[in-house]
């Protein structure tokens, strides 16, 4: 099915909000899923990954920093999806990087990581260059990277299947590198052992953005109706409604 952008919006705010996301937060977790999905880069597909888990980052601490200096820190996000927690850390590099012209900012234990992408290009517009980097999967590793340039309006994206091992230290790590003096680009080098690599251009990521505005967007019968269903949660609360069903008239 295609349902406009708002309308998937709305619901996707009253899916994340009957989950537990705080006040903005679910607004920023709508936010970087349409983000991806309207400029080619899967944002339902990840949304479906993440689904059965999101109700979990209630009960899960909040980020902490564990270190901490004027030019770098390292953040564990204690398992949540970086649908909760990642525009945060995007904003510690940010103001490290406006102090001291340079930032590297880690985050562990982060799931869900491609969401970054909408609070990378959030930075770039304002001003700041950044790149993050990241690996996936434990079986077969895959190495992501995305990076914007100092006011840019759209980031580059790269990604490829190496024969690397997986590394329990990694602990689902992410680096984030920040510059108010340096263009920062990133893309993966042709390694050994890298197949199926995927570089996705600023100017192809803004290509997309104008085919999805254009015919909206689609998604399976289930998965609206499960963002729906989850969704049911906040409409119902403390409400008559709660007694005869979401959305009864």
């Amino acid at each position: 099915m295609i349902v406009s952008m708002n309308e998937l919006k709305a619901a996707l705010r009253r899916c994340f909000e009957a989950t537990g996301y705080y006040v903005g937060n679910y607004e920023d977790a709508a936010n970087m899923i349409l983000w991806l999905e309207k400029h080619g880069l899967n944002g339902l597909g990840e949304l479906e990954r993440a689904l059965p888990y999101i109700g979990e980052d209630n009960n899960k601490p909040l980020s902490t920093v564990v270190y901490e200096d004027s030019t770098s820190a390292i953040i564990d996000s204690n398992g949540r999806s970086a649908l909760n927690c990642i525009a945060a850390s995007v904003d510690l590099a940010h103001a490290k990087a406006l102090e001291c012209g340079i930032a590297t900012v880690t985050v562990h234990n982060c799931h869900n990581r491609m969401f970054i992408l909408k609070a990378l290009t959030d930075c770039g517009r304002r001003g700041i260059s950044v790149a993050a980097y990241w690996q996936n999967g434990s079986q077969t590793v895959t190495e992501h990277t995305a990076a914007i340039k100092a006011g840019a309006r759209y980031p580059s994206y790269s990604e490829a299947t190496t024969t690397l091992e997986s590394n329990p230290d990694d602990k689902q790590a992410l680096t984030i590198i920040c510059s108010s003096r340096v263009d920062l680009t990133s893309s993966l080098q042709k390694s050994k052992g890298n197949r199926n690599s995927r570089y996705v251009s600023a100017k192809q990521v803004a290509e997309n953005k104008e085919l999805s505005v254009d015919n909206g967007i689609e998604l399976s019968d289930e998965l609206w109706a499960e963002i729906n269903r989850i969704g049911e949660g906040i409409l119902v609360e403390n409400s008559e409604r709660s007694r005869q069903g979401a959305g009864g008239r």
